[in-house]
C-alpha cells in the first residue's frame, strides 16, 4: 500500500491518549482563564482544559498534521480554541499574536506523539519501515540527512549525549561504514545497522534501536533547545499565580525541567565553602512539589506510553527572573549542527 502524503490529514493507527491529563486537571482545579497548550498534538490536553472550564486555549504545534487533524472538531469550541502553527519555544510570541499578553496556564507534553510514531511515513519509529525523516515540522534537514552527512564523531556524540547510548562509537562507526556502500534512507535500514552492533534484547527489555532513534529525533528537532526556550517563554508570559505543567518522558528532558523549576523557585542562599552564597531574590516560581508526579498503575496499564512519564508543576510568583545559567540545567555538552 502506498504511503500517505505528508501534507494529508492521515490518521494514526491507534488513538492518542493524553498522558496524565486527569491528574493535571485535578491539580489545577478549578480550571479557568486563558491557557496555552504548547504541544497541541491530537488536542487531548486542549479539549480537556476547555471541557473543564477554561475560557480559551491557544493550541501551538509545529507539525502541520496536528493542526489539520483538528479541523474536524475545532468548531465545537468556537472562538474558545485558537490554533497557531509554530514552535513552543516561542509560545509567548504566539500568545501575543492572538491577543493575549498574559496567560493563566501553560501545559507542555514533551516528546513524540502517538500519531507521529504510528505513521510509518513520518519515520519516527523502528517498528514500522518508512523514510528516515523524524521532522516534527516536516521542514528542514531530516534524520536521513543527519545520518548520511554528519561526521562519525558528531554522530557518536549525538547517540551518547541524547540517547545515553554506551555503544555510541561502535554504532557511529557502523553507520559511517554502511553509508559508504549506499545512502541510508529508511528506518528499517538504520535499525538493522544498530541491531548489528548490540546484543539481542532480552524479554521485557527495550528494542536495541530505541536509544539511537531517540537521540536522532532529539537532534533533528532540537528538542532540548526548544524546551529551554519554552520554559523561559512560559516564565515571561504567565501572570502571577499562573501554572506551568510539564510532562516529560525521558531523563534528559526531565532533568532540564526539574532543575529549571528548582533554580527559579530558589530564593537564594545555599552557599558553601566551594561557592559563595548568592544574593537573595524573589523567586519567579513556586514548586507545588519537589517530587515529580507519576501515572497511576491503572493509567500505565491502559496506556503503555505513560509508563515513563513524569509531571512537574510550578506556580508563577512575583519575581523577575535573572538571566539563566544554561549550564546549571544539565544540558548535554553538544551543539546541534
Amino acid at each position: 500500500m502506498a504511503a500517505a502524503k505528508l501534507n494529508e490529514p492521515a490518521r494514526a493507527e491507534g488513538p492518542h491518549i493524553p498522558v496524565l491529563l486527569e491528574r493535571i486537571l485535578a491539580e489545577i482545579a478549578p480550571v479557568s482563564g486563558v491557557w496555552l497548550d504548547g504541544t497541541f498534538g491530537a488536542g487531548g490536553y486542549a479539549r480537556g482544559l476547555l471541557d473543564r472550564g477554561a475560557d480559551c486555549v491557544i493550541g501551538v504545534d509545529r507539525d502541520p498534521l496536528a493542526l489539520s487533524m483538528a479541523e474536524s472538531w475545532r468548531g465545537d469550541y468556537g472562538a474558545r480554541l485558537k490554533l497557531v502553527a509554530g514552535e513552543f519555544g516561542d509560545l509567548d510570541v504566539h500568545a501575543q499574536s492572538v491577543g493575549h499578553k498574559a496567560l493563566d496556564g501553560v501545559v507542555l507534553d514533551l516528546g513524540v506523539s502517538s500519531m507521529q510514531l504510528d505513521l510509518p511515513e513520518r519515520g519516527f519509529s523502528f517498528m514500522r519501515d518508512g523514510p528516515l525523516d523524524m521532522r516534527m515540522s516536516q521542514t528542514g534537514p531530516s534524520a536521513e540527512d543527519l545520518v548520511n552527512e554528519a561526521s562519525e564523531a558528531h554522530l557518536a556524540d549525538i547517540l551518547y549525549h541524547y540517547g545515553e547510548e554506551r555503544a555510541a562509537r561502535r554504532i557511529a562507526r557502523a553507520i559511517a561504514a554502511a553509508r559508504l556502500e549506499a545512502r541510508i534512507t529508511t528506518t528499517a535500514a538504520l535499525s538493522k545497522i544498530v541491531e548489528g552492533c548490540l546484543p539481542r534484547a532480552k524479554p521485557n527489555q527495550s528494542h536495541p534501536a530505541t536509544r539511537s532513534f531517540q537521540a536522532l529525533r532529539i537532534a533533528v528537532n532540537d528538542e532540548l533547545g526548544q524546551l529551554v526556550k519554552g520554559l523561559l517563554a512560559a516564565e515571561r508570559i504567565l501572570r502571577e499565580g499562573g501554572i506551568l505543567a510539564v510532562v516529560t518522558f525521558h531523563s534528559l528532558e526531565d532533568r532540564v525541567v526539574k532543575r529549571f523549576m528548582q533554580l527559579r523557585s530558589d530564593a537564594g542562599g545555599g552557599g558553601s565553602r566551594h561557592a559563595p552564597e548568592r544574593a537573595r531574590q524573589t523567586p519567579s516560581f513556586t514548586q507545588t512539589s519537589r517530587k515529580a508526579i507519576a501515572p497511576s498503575a491503572e493509567e500505565a496499564a491502559v496506556n503503555p506510553r505513560a509508563r515513563s512519564a513524569k509531571l512537574r508543576l510550578a506556580i508563577r510568583s512575583a519575581g523577575t527572573p535573572d538571566p539563566l545559567d544554561r549550564g546549571a540545567l544539565g544540558l548535554p555538552p553538544l551543539e546541534v549542527s
